[in-house]
């Protein structure tokens, strides 16, 4: 079996190869495949706006976040939080506990938490942007100009999708269906779950400020 950190390059630590473990032992294939896809295309948009390594960004941070940006979705990281916020707080337990420092530790928790936040994590510093770059390119396909010709399907063949969704609805229904506090309202579990209609009712914008307080003109 072809080695992975030889053959894409990745960051080859400890730690990251721990991380890497990790996913695969308590993810399925098909979201632990997301995640390092996450991290390959996250790198490549950096490489294409001239980051580099060191001196652009922390790459070992990039990849801890990646990788374990889905940790949430796991019985290890399934909480009482959004998953992303699940799996931000496992992921930095993790690190923190295989040396990690605080610093570093913190950026990559703001990667994980924000990486579903839209028009937020992509104006924050280049782990975080990066990270939340490359889960937008393996989900929507937004942005996938930007990598370079070919690499996409490298990637696909080494860490294929096999699920159609990347794995990654199933496990956030089951954690709502379990929990609805899990699904804020205005979050992206929230509107997994309206799409398959499960869990509370979302009240409609106006009625819900309404409702915070009645009877105050």
């Amino acid at each position: 079996m072809t080695d992975a950190f030889a053959e894409f390059s990745l960051p080859d630590t400890g730690l990251t190869r721990e991380a890497y473990d990790l996913v695969f032992a308590t993810e399925t294939a098909a979201l632990a495949n997301h995640s390092v896809r996450t991290y390959l295309f996250g790198r490549a948009v950096g490489e294409g706006l001239r980051l580099r390594p060191a001196d652009g960004y922390d790459d070992e941070v990039l990849f801890l976040a990646s990788v374990l940006h889905d940790l949430g979705l796991t019985e290890r990281g399934d909480g009482r939080q959004r998953f992303e916020v699940d799996g931000a707080d496992a992921a930095a337990e993790f690190v923190s506990g295989h040396g990690l420092d605080d610093a570093r530790t913190r950026v990559m928790w703001e990667a994980i938490a924000l990486h579903s936040s839209t028009g937020i994590a992509n104006r924050m510093r280049p782990e975080i942007a990066l990270t939340h770059a490359g889960t937008s390119i393996d989900i929507t396909g937004q942005g996938a100009e930007a990598l370079p010709e070919g690499f996409a399907d490298r990637v696909h063949a080494a860490f294929p999708r096999l699920e159609r969704d990347c794995g990654l609805a199933l496990p956030v229904l089951e954690q709502i269906a379990r929990d609805p506090a899990k699904a804020p309202f205005g979050t992206l579990p929230a509107e997994i779950a309206r799409q398959h209609r499960i869990g509370p009712e979302v009240p409609a914008w106006g009625d819900l400020m309404a409702a915070a307080w009645p009877g105050v003109a």
